[in-house]
């Protein structure tokens, strides 16, 4: 049965918070020497389709780190994503990793090869661009409308390129694979005053509405200092709620509640 027919018409519904994890593999992340491009755009992407980012790590191209890490990471989310690591040269070794975390063999995909067979000239499709046709056994593919290379989901790990055009095309290739729920969303009440006039009563709020995220951001702007109260949740009733509250206590503290982030100056 080919990916197609295993994949919805539609992306399923959640009944509860998703959580995902982004795995971003590369030696030259590490090194400074390539500047990651693709977590904010992943990270809006999965809150559109109702699912929260919750953690990522950049780690190295060393196969027990990517294997020992993975594993524990699609152990404790609802859906791991990964970038880098899957070209055709000798270093591109995630593919490999995970037919190990997952201990399946690590098979040329009818499919992939035939995709790539209608990319390449005759004859170009060598040994090594062979190698991103592999894909651990039982996976199926992630289409890359790009350069055909595809990448690939197995369990509930799915796995991109690290180019970033590529890496968002195959992003949009896992969609019918994920249920969402519901997306998060925010409110914001600034001030100038400083943090720590509003840190007792901040605490007291985030008390009170344990369903919401609430964070403080500094800013220095107008000349003045100033701080950015950010209400996050699921459910934007209970954000209005909370910033009701919060602009009263602002009032309380001697100072006018200003909706929003205030614009840079120019």
């Amino acid at each position: 049965m080919s990916d197609a027919a295993n994949t919805p018409a539609t992306a399923p519904q959640a009944d509860r918070p998703v959580r995902a994890c982004l795995l971003i593999i590369g030696n030259e992340i590490l090194s400074g020497r390539t500047q990651d491009a693709n977590l904010a755009h992943i990270a809006k992407r999965l809150n559109d389709w109702g699912i929260q980012l919750r953690e990522v790590r950049v780690i190295p191209d060393v196969e027990t780190t990517i294997v020992d890490t993975l594993n524990e990471v699609r152990a404790a989310f609802d859906y791991v994503f990964t970038t880098g690591g899957i070209g055709p040269t000798h270093d591109d070794i995630t593919a490999d990793c995970v037919a190990k975390a997952f201990g399946v063999p690590l098979d040329e995909h009818p499919e992939a090869i035939a995709l790539l067979s209608r990319y390449y000239p005759s004859g170009e499709l060598n040994a090594a661009r062979r190698r991103m046709a592999r894909v651990p056994r039982g996976g199926g593919l992630v289409p890359n409308p790009i350069s055909q290379a595809p990448g690939f989901y197995i369990g509930n790990v799915f796995v991109m390129a690290g180019v970033p055009s590529i890496m968002r095309a195959q992003l949009e290739g896992t969609r019918p694979h994920l249920a969402g729920y519901k997306p998060v969303v925010s409110g914001t009440v600034s001030a100038f005053m400083g943090e720590g006039r509003i840190a007792a009563e901040l605490e007291a709020l985030q008390g009170r509405y344990a369903d919401l995220d609430i964070g403080s951001y500094p800013f220095f702007k107008r000349g003045k200092l100033g701080t950015s109260l950010v209400m996050r949740g699921v459910d934007p009733a209970r954000i209005e709620e909370a910033a009701v509250e919060l602009r009263a206590i602002i009032k309380g503290l001697g100072e006018e509640p200003i909706e929003g982030e205030l614009a840079d100056e120019v």
